[in-house]
Order: C-alpha cells, then structure tokens, then sequence
C-alpha cells in the first residue's frame, strides 16, 4: 500500500521583520489564551474571585510553559548548542508531561499565597488542559514531531524529506537512496489530539457529577496516563528521553496515575464522611 507524503507547514508565514510564525507556537499559544479564558470563566462560576482566577491562570500557564520547555531541554541536552536556545520554545521542543507538572507547581505556589482552594481551581483548569492537549499537537503534525513508530495501517502517514521521521530513518539506514519521504508511520500527534478530545469528554461528566473539589483533575490525570502510556507503545521520536528500558513519559504516566488513584480514593473517603455528616429530613 503506498502513502502520500504529508505536506509539512512548519512555518505558516513569515510575518513582518522575518519573523517566522511556527505551526506549533501558534497553536500553543491559541490553547494558552482559550485555556486561560475558560479557566478563569469556570472558576467564577465556581466562586473563585475573576481578578484572581486570571492571576492565577496566569501563573498556572506559565509555570506549564516552564516546566514543558525544562523537561525537554533535561532530556535532550545534547540539541542546545547556546544557553539562549533553551528560551526558543516557539520553535517546539516541549513535553506534554512537563507542563502539567510545571502547571501544577505554579497553581500550588499562587493558590497558597493567596489561600484559594487548589482541587476547586484544578478542577477548574482541567478542561483547559484538554483543549490544550487536542490544539497543541495539530501543531506538532504540522510541525512533523512526536511521530510514530512505521506501520503499514490504514491511516498511517508519511512525512517528506526534512521532516524529523525522514531523518531518523535516513539515520537508521531504513531509507533507499533517493527516497523521497519516510516510511508509514503512526501519526501519534493525532492520536493525543482525539485523546484531548476524549478527556474533555471525560472531565465534563466528572465534573457535572463532582461532590467535592479534585474530582476532574483526578480523572484526567488517570485518564491522560493511560492514554499516554498507550500511545509511548507507538512513538518512536528520541526527544522524550529515556530512562533504561522507558521513556520518561511512560515513567511519568505511570506516577501520576498512581498519584490520581491515590487522591481519587481521598476523595471518596471524604465525599462519604460529607454523606454521612450531612442531615437527614
């Protein structure tokens, strides 16, 4: 079965001054201002001060951008040939699991200086973070990163020469000379796009259904670690690092759902004293 190569756009344009606008800097930087202003509309709802709730997303969003472009930067040390290439995150080169955790230090620093319910704003910043994980990886499609390991599928893709799979497997020796395009592979940016999808899904039933605080935050830490576990089995790009055997985010997935499962049963424990507690009529 042959498979057309896809059309990278890493670049879209080239903006006044020679600036150049990059696929995936505009597509995080659309989820960064549609997470923020549903964040901070959910957090009113939820009886967060609005003034603060932006604050706050603020610092949560930055610390994301923080953490993604550390974790990366960690585990791939050997790409950074200057100190101000590690600020170049516009480019890519950022991990989805380093931004959570990166996220979730500044919502922890800003929601104690200001005594503001962590779980209550969490919950309120995790369907941000779906529409985040579902915008941001079209830009690494576009962009050709994170792609998958070769597959003959029915909806495998292959990307031109250039791109960052063309030149693993050029490496690799898996190409004939004169090839064109890398071989078909898994388009894994997509199937963490539909995973966004799919835990936006998730974490709005939670969140219809909650009793107290945490419950989003925790089905979509347990939902994205599987989800992100079963999708590492078909990546293939080296820039995720690796400890032994596991990629750092398959060891990463597998902490925060322990984590999530941990808080998930606190949560019960709490929502049936609450039960308990409460008056009967």
């Amino acid at each position: 079965m042959r498979f057309a190569p896809i059309r990278l756009r890493p670049i879209l344009l080239t903006l006044p001054f020679g600036i150049p606008l990059y696929a995936y800097g505009l597509m995080l930087t659309l989820s960064v201002i549609a997470g923020r202003m549903l964040a901070v509309r959910l957090a009113s709802r939820a009886g967060i001060d609005a003034k603060l709730a932006d604050r706050c997303a603020l610092w949560t969003f930055a610390g994301a951008i923080a953490g993604a472009r550390l974790l990366y930067v960690v585990t791939n040390l050997d790409q950074f040939g200057h100190v101000f290439d590690i600020l170049a995150w516009w480019k890519g080169g950022v991990v989805a699991y380093g931004g959570f955790l990166g996220g979730l230090a500044g919502a922890i620093t800003f929601c104690r200086i200001h005594h503001i319910s962590l779980l209550a704003w969490a919950d309120c910043v995790a369907p941000s973070l779906c529409v985040g994980l579902a915008v941001t990886r079209i830009g690494c499609f576009l962009g050709g990163c994170d792609f998958g390991r070769a597959w003959n599928g029915p909806w495998a893709v292959r990307f031109p020469a250039g791109s960052p799979a063309f030149a693993q497997h050029q490496l690799l020796g898996l190409l004939p000379p004169g090839a064109t395009a890398s071989l078909a592979v898994h388009p894994t940016q997509l199937y963490e796009s539909l995973a966004g999808v799919g835990l936006w899904c998730l974490v709005a039933a939670v969140r219809r259904q909650r009793r107290v605080p945490g419950y989003a935050l925790a089905a979509f830490a347990m939902g994205y670690g599987v989800l992100r576990y079963a999708i590492e089995i078909v990546r293939a790009d080296p820039d995720r690092g690796s400890i032994g055997p596991w990629s750092t985010s398959k060891i990463i997935a597998m902490g925060t759902f322990a984590a999530a499962a941990v808080l998930l049963v606190v949560l019960r424990r709490k929502g049936a004293a609450l039960s308990e507690a409460a008056p009967t009529v």
